[in-house]
């Protein structure tokens, strides 16, 4: 039960992560935002995330992950109706960072919970499993914009706030707190002096970087950083590059679909693969094909099925990236300090989300077009996915120490 509220919480939360890049052309049509207002707008929820995952963690260590998840979950949604009142861009911008707030505390909270219920050697393949609903979601909220005129644009805002409000009050009656905090909270509790000497201080940041976990804290904040830029450019500015490429909205609408759609079955795949022999060629497949698919979408022809294509395995590979990452961020900690360790590491990933967005702005505004722009990227791509790879020879070798069943 557990699982299946984590799964349904990454759909919720793919819905809103994905609602602003959807609803953009109708925004745009009614606010008139420049090109930097718009890498604003997309930024705000971003920055909220970072807030929002750095402070949810910190806090789940101590009052457990569930009352955390629950609470974000609660937050996103309300804000989210709140985007579909919005009167102008000032207003868009504040609920929008709001909204990220909410979003920020859920995400590294269904990581724990996952990673803390599932079964032993199954804790990474689980995690990245789960996450695939987040893409499904993006696909989900891209649909029904096809269903709707781009001046229907709060519709997409609607649905992505009854969902999870819907699902907060469910999750506070029957979600169970994670086992494995109950058992560190008991034996604090009991005061056992040679089980807590041997624990890192709850929610203790400076935690993350004893006990040789700094080399894998630093990768895993670098990979998530250049990995987060990289999506959240995607999902906010694809559709509208993709209209600057030569496609019509609606075509632009069914890339994107196409670009989750292949995200989520890449992760579920990655997440099959993380629990088996094909491990590390899988990892390796999914790192090494990042740029190269990267340079394809930039020499891309204009022609509606190469582009389709192209963006489909380009999801394929950008969300399997983003899958495996979620999946070491878990083990590389242990119970006490996980909700630190995790919500730090998806916190610094968000200031890559802040950035890729802005980024994008700024170079269209430069007069850099889609082509030019995804070249632009090409280096920051290839540094995070050699940091990615290191990170996963790290975390093969170190977690076995740190990571036992039942921790």
């Amino acid at each position: 039960m557990t699982i299946a509220f984590c799964v349904v919480t990454a759909l919720c939360e793919g819905i809103d992560l994905q609602a602003a890049g959807v609803a953009a052309l109708g925004i745009g049509a009614e606010f008139q935002p420049s090109a930097d207002e718009f890498g604003t707008f997309f930024s705000a929820s971003t920055f909220g995330l970072f807030l929002g995952a750095l402070f949810g963690g910190r806090i789940a260590d101590s009052v457990g992950r569930k009352k955390v998840l629950v609470t974000s979950v609660a937050f996103f949604g309300i804000f989210s109706l709140f985007n579909a009142l919005a009167p102008d861009m000032q207003w868009f911008i504040w609920i929008r960072f709001l909204t990220g707030l909410g979003l920020g505390g859920a995400l590294p909270m269904f990581l724990a919970l996952v990673t803390e219920s599932s079964g032993a050697g199954r804790h990474d393949s689980s995690v990245a499993m789960v996450y695939a609903a987040t893409p499904f979601g993006g696909a989900i909220i891209s649909l029904i914009s096809l269903l709707i005129t781009p001046s229907q644009w709060r519709v997409i805002f609607i649905v992505g706030g009854i969902l999870p409000i819907l699902l907060a009050p469910i999750m506070a009656v029957w979600l169970k707190e994670s086992s494995a905090f109950q058992r560190v909270r008991s034996t604090i509790s009991a005061n056992d002096g040679a089980a807590l000497s041997a624990m890192p201080k709850r929610g203790s940041f400076k935690a993350i970087f004893t006990d040789d976990r700094a080399p894998r804290t630093v990768l895993l904040w670098v990979s998530f950083f250049l990995g987060q830029l990289l999506l959240y450019l995607l999902l906010n500015w694809l559709p509208t590059l993709m209209v600057s490429h030569g496609l019509t909205r609606m075509q632009a609408a069914g890339a994107q679909i196409g670009f989750n759609v292949g995200g989520g079955l890449a992760a579920l795949l990655i997440g099959y693969l993380l629990a088996g022999r094909y491990r590390n060629a899988g990892i390796v497949v999914t790192f090494v094909t990042l740029p190269i698919l990267l340079v394809a979408l930039a020499k891309a022809p204009r022609e509606l099925g190469a582009i389709v294509i192209t963006v489909f395995l380009l999801g394929c590979s950008v969300i399997a990236a983003q899958a495996v990452l979620y999946s070491m961020a878990p083990i590389t900690y242990p119970t006490t300090i996980r909700g630190i360790g995790v919500g730090a590491a998806v916190a610094f990933g968000r200031l890559g989300s802040i950035v890729g967005p802005k980024l994008a702005g700024f170079l269209k505004a430069a007069g850099h077009g889609p082509s030019q722009l995804f070249m632009d990227l090409l280096p920051l791509v290839i540094v995070g996915s050699a940091c990615a790879l290191v990170l996963a020879w790290f975390t093969r070798r170190a977690t076995a120490r740190d990571f036992k069943a039942g921790d």
